[in-house]
């Protein structure tokens, strides 16, 4: 079959070439469209009955994720006219389109009691603004005094301020969120030129908008990082410019078609698919320094151009299409998580990796075609001596040393065991973003101000139409809420309590000692006062605090970002036991729910999800080598020399510190699906001279190690510095992706150069029998191929059919002689 797929690719060369132009054409004419995504998926399967409980508290409360926070600690902002300012910021603000509401001191209000008509009548404190500072200062004792604020819009302990800026959901989730942050962070720019008081932003929207926005960036610069980084390798490797050029053009078509198909599959842009175009420029390298290596290596043996292109393409067109296929599968088993972002990662890679196959397996051969016979100087990477003497010293370690190899392969074992026994499961809400940003150090800021930014809820089902309003029900609440205010983690709640809290104060002509429940004397003035008074901001926040029936209460409170273990604890240890201690004796039922709750349900699944992905992935690559290969000894071989790197990486995160997310746990599968490529070469040609040339294991391991030994240290290095460019990112999670897959294929480097051949003259065995039902086909030089490669070309090369033995420069004997006949 190889045979005539050979034929074919060099016979058509030129449609073929002609038909990838036009879809990469389409392709770029299709990438114009592309949209980055401003949709922050929940991790959560929609059918998880938190994640609908979550719908439906969002359906009747509003969404709890909307809010953006803009904060200052400086008594400078106090002063006349910069308050002033101040005030103008905040209404600039509110102006912006996509801002539905701003609660900022210079512009909140009271209730003034009106008692002619019995109603609460609404009322700026800053309504006119003072010329003086002595004014401007009784206006904000009496501000101060407004106790429904305080710790929610103010620090009375430092004089710690926020803006509070509720956003559109239909802006977040479009373009208009970045420009409404671009704006709302000029006009701050202004204000802190004007007043020198520094500002301070967060909430998911400012964070999202952030992620989002260096997403676009990120892309470019790393591909075009992956891009220079492989140019460069290729470069030194072969010291020739077709050598860099060509894989190059092959890359960037691919690179394209992903761009493309995000358009076709109506994706848009994530922080997981912007990391596509520079992943595929780095593990498409493999499949080009593979190939050309052959191409190289057949046609010395051969002396003929044509014939060398087709024998590639026969002897590991298979065996690429299998390294491709493992690779493919450790992206592709992302689709079966629940996860769309992962999802739709895991669709436009594997195909992106299948079409890199295709169109390198056709276009390099189709390339070199044209182009006239490899010169000498092209073929001296072959015989570099640094590496050739490194194969030589690993050729003597695993026949010489093997006892050696598998006693440091124990201690590694060992060693990894207890640092994967450190590992924890550890995720932040605010996860991607450096330390030592700006957009960090702003949350901790509110985390030592305002206990946080991250919405947390708890809602009250009292089971009874306006039940939410009954005394008693306020005093359940005000007792959790009391319970709760001893929680560090916790900023003051939003809730009817307080609400009710702050008319009774005004009913009492604003005394801060009469900021509580009303007695059961009062409560019925307090309430008609309120009936009567109801404007539209009042309104507005009563509809988000209870039902449109009056019988479920929201409870809304601030969490710190602790982290995902902590956070766990703090829910299932303090929160959910002290809500139920209230509730117990009641027919009434509690849920805590809201955007936090949710992030650690997702955590779980996601972290679960990669795991089993990682288990699939072996099982899936296992299945396939067990087409290829046909022998449960060589699968086992290569399952555990390609596992043992995963344990090493995994080993290192435990003993650094470095906690199993999302982010980092995708590793595995991605790194065990490219790692198992060199496997796969080594075996595949060690398997041909079992059945072929070879007279034992050994030399079959000899035989291997030396054609295939080249490419697995070329395309390594590769994908080692190709992986190291991600540590430009400002995302740690990027970071991690690139320093841990490279170390994880550094060590795989090591494993199948040294560990797989020590344990195939171990364990090797030559009752090997060709087996029709296997996918790969061994290729031996019969007369028949050679007559039917001489009925396409011109007379050929005798070759020799001796076995094939390292002389000291590595170089094979029949080679040799070859290159002698050639020049004669």
């Amino acid at each position: 079959m190889w045979f005539k797929i050979s034929h074919a690719i060099l016979k058509f060369r030129i449609p073929f070439i002609l038909l990838i132009a036009i879809i990469t054409i389409y392709m770029a004419y299709l990438s114009q469209y592309l949209e980055m995504s401003y949709d922050f998926s929940s991790a959560v399967p929609a059918d998880d009955e938190e994640h609908i409980y979550y719908k439906k508290f969002k359906k009747i409360f509003g969404d709890d994720g909307t809010l953006l926070l803009v904060g200052f600690k400086d008594d400078r902002a106090y002063q006349v006219d910069n308050f002033k300012k101040l005030k103008i910021l905040s209404e600039e603000i509110q102006a912006l389109d996509g801002v539905e509401q701003v609660l900022a001191l210079p512009l909140i209000w009271y209730l003034e009691k009106d008692t002619t008509n019995k109603k609460f009548i609404p009322r700026k404190v800053f309504e006119k603004m003072p010329d003086n500072q002595a004014d401007l200062d009784s206006l904000l004792r009496f501000a101060r005094n407004q106790k429904f604020y305080e710790d929610l819009l103010f620090n009375p302990q430092n004089q710690s301020s926020l803006i509070l800026v509720a956003v559109n959901k239909n802006t977040l989730e479009s373009y208009g969120r970045q420009e409404l942050i671009k704006k709302m962070q000029a006009l701050g720019a202004s204000f802190t030129k004007g007043t020198q008081v520094e500002l301070h932003y967060a909430g998911l929207p400012f964070v999202r908008s952030i992620v989002t926005g260096q997403v676009g960036d990120e892309l470019k610069i790393l591909l075009v990082l992956s891009g220079i980084a492989t140019a460069v390798i290729l470069f030194l490797f072969f010291h020739s410019l077709t050598a860099v050029i060509f894989p190059m053009i092959i890359i960037g078509i691919v690179v394209v078609w992903s761009m493309g198909l995000l358009v076709i599959f109506d994706y848009k842009v994530t922080i997981l698919t912007g990391l596509l175009p520079p992943v595929l420029v780095v593990i498409g390298i493999p499949n080009c320094v593979y190939l050309l290596t052959k191409y190289h290596q057949e046609y010395r043996h051969l002396g003929d151009k044509h014939r060398a292109l087709r024998r590639i393409i026969r002897k590991i067109g298979i065996v690429t299409f299998m390294t491709n296929a493992t690779t493919a599968i450790g992206f592709a088993v992302f689709i079966l998580m629940d996860n769309i972002n992962l999802k739709q990662f895991g669709v436009i890679s594997s195909i992106c990796i299948t079409a890199m196959f295709l169109v390198s397996i056709i276009l390099l051969p189709a390339f070199y075609s044209f182009l006239p016979s490899p010169t000498e100087g092209e073929l001296k990477h072959l015989d570099r001596k640094p590496l050739t003497k490194t194969l030589e010293m690993i050729h003597r370690l695993i026949f010489e040393y093997r006892i050696w190899v598998y006693a440091a392969v124990a201690c590694l074992i060992l060693v990894s065991l207890v640092g994967i026994f450190r590992l924890k499961t550890l995720s932040y809400m605010v996860d991607n973003i450096p330390l030592d940003s700006q957009p960090k150090k702003d949350l901790v800021f509110f985390e030592e101000n305002f206990r946080g930014v991250m919405p947390l809820e708890i809602v009250v089902d009292t089971q009874k139409k306006r039940g939410a309003t009954r005394l008693s029900t306020l005093k359940l609440v005000e007792k959790l809420e009391r319970s709760l205010a001893t929680v560090p983690e916790l900023s003051k709640p939003l809730s009817l309590v307080t609400l009710i809290k702050a008319t009774n104060q005004a009913f009492y002509n604003h005394h801060p000692d009469f900021y509580a429940l009303p007695s059961n004397r009062d409560q019925v003035f307090i309430y008609n006062y309120m009936k009567g008074g109801q404007d539209s901001t009042t309104r507005r926040l009563l509809n988000t605090l209870v039902d449109s029936t009056g019988q479920k209460v929201r409870i809304s409170y601030k969490v710190a970002d602790v982290g995902s273990i902590a956070l766990d604890s703090l829910i299932e240890q303090v929160i959910r036991p002290r809500v139920d201690s209230v509730f117990a004796k009641t027919n009434m039922k509690t849920h805590i729910t809201g955007n936090t709750l949710i992030f650690l349900k997702g955590n779980d699944y996601l972290v679960g999800s990669v795991k089993s992905s990682l288990v699939l992935a072996i099982v899936l690559i296992a299945i396939l080598m067990a087409s290829l290969f046909g022998s449960i000894r060589i699968i086992l071989i290569s399952v555990f020399t390609n596992i043992l790197p995963l344990m090493i990486t995994a080993a290192i995160m435990g003993y650094f510190g470095i906690s199993l997310k999302p982010s980092t746990g995708l590793v595995f599968s991605i790194a065990f699906g490219i790692a198992v490529d060199d496997s796969i070469h080594y075996l595949a040609r060690y398997r041909q001279a079992i059945l072929g040339t070879a007279n034992s294991v050994p030399q079959a391991v000899s035989i291997a190690l030396r054609e295939t030994g080249n490419g697995m240290i070329y395309t390594s290095i590769v994908l080692f510095f190709g992986f190291i460019v991600f540590l430009y990112s400002d995302f740690d999670g990027t970071k991690a992706l690139g320093y841990l897959t490279a170390t994880t294929l550094l060590c795989a480097m090591f494993g199948n150069i040294i560990l797989l051949p020590s344990l195939l003259l171990s364990f090797g065995s030559r009752r090997y029998h060709k087996n029709e039902t296997q996918l790969i086909e061994y290729y031996n030089e019969t007369e028949k191929d050679e007559q039917e490669d001489q009925e396409i070309d011109a007379p050929s090369v005798e070759v020799s059919k001796n076995p094939i033995h390292l002389n000291k420069n590595g170089q094979s004997q029949e080679n040799k002689k070859g290159e002698q006949k050639n020049k004669g």
